[in-house]
């Protein structure tokens, strides 16, 4: 099944808008909200509202996080408005879908206050149909899973996640788990679902294992 009747690299356009957000990543299929209120975000979200309503979403290269101008990730996610709203207070809330990653070719002087790109989508080719996870062990993860949670003090409905397919719950704890932005960025460029699992499960076992070192003996 494709993503609003995307089916491969060459149903995207190649030249997209770009909006750097540190610590935020987006997966295929999946949703990110987000609250726009820069005058040249809002910008970007009208020109798209009147195309085809896709926006890129990508981290700035590790170290460059407080540049004015970032340099970007090679790697972000293509995603689709798929709900909008407008405040009183001239503030936009949209959730963007997940089509497919695209990897950063360079960036474009488009003359627009938001910044653009050329992207290729021919490396993440298998982005557009949900991935297999056969391969995936899935008592494995949510046994990590829910030490974690535990361990933050995360309330989790657990019944949904157990009926969630696994692709879901793979890439919903990579995107909303608090790792530090160069962990995101290596779950979001994980080549495929099972490798991101594997990486996934070796950060939250990492986090328990070092949240044991610190706690002082008793």
């Amino acid at each position: 099944m494709s993503t609003f009747g995307y089916r491969k690299p060459a149903d995207l356009p190649q030249t997209i808008a770009v909006f750097p957000l540190e610590g935020a990543v987006l997966y295929p299929r999946g949703v990110l909200a987000l609250n726009i209120f820069e005058p040249r975000y809002l910008n970007m979200v009208d020109d798209a509202l009147g195309e085809q309503r896709l926006i890129g979403i990508i981290q700035p290269a590790v170290g460059h996080e407080q540049e004015v101008t970032p340099d970007l990730a090679d790697v972000g996610t293509v995603g689709r408005i798929t709900t909008f709203s407008e405040t009183d207070d001239g503030r936009y809330l949209i959730t963007l879908t997940g089509i497919a990653r695209f990897r950063f070719e360079r960036e474009l002087k488009a003359g627009t206050p938001y910044r653009q790109a050329l992207v290729s989508y021919d490396a993440f080719a298998g982005d557009f149909t949900p991935a297999p996870d056969h391969k995936i062990d899935r008592p494995a993860l949510m046994k990590s899973l829910k030490t974690y949670a535990a361990l933050h003090g995360f309330a989790v409905d657990w019944d949904s996640v157990d009926e969630a397919p696994t692709e879901t719950v793979i890439n919903v704890a990579a995107q909303i788990c608090p790792f530090d932005a160069a962990a995101k960025q290596a779950l979001l460029e994980a080549p495929t679902l099972e490798e991101r699992c594997r990486a996934l499960i070796a950060l939250l076992e990492w986090d328990v294992a070092s949240d044991k070192q610190q706690r002082p003996m008793q």
